[in-house]
């Protein structure tokens, strides 16, 4: 029993992902950009609808944002 040989075997494995961090975050904040632009659009579309029913319609809208626009 002298001459056996004790071997230990260790199983597993092991996956690395290296990343590249300015990658990562120009994602995010090219996303970031993207959604504030979206919430702009619609922000302008709820103002643009909310003066055509103030006013009356398109054609008094444009009157009055002629009129706004050019002091009369």
């Amino acid at each position: 029993m002298a001459n056996n040989t004790k071997i230990g075997q260790k199983t597993g494995t092991a996956v690395f992902e290296k990343g590249n961090v300015s990658a990562e975050v120009s994602k995010v904040s090219i996303t970031f950009v993207a959604i504030l632009g979206v919430a702009v659009g619609v922000w302008s579309l709820a103002c643009i609808v909310g003066g055509l029913i103030a006013s009356g319609g398109p054609l008094e809208f444009a009157g009055a944002w002629f009129k706004a626009v050019s002091g009369m």
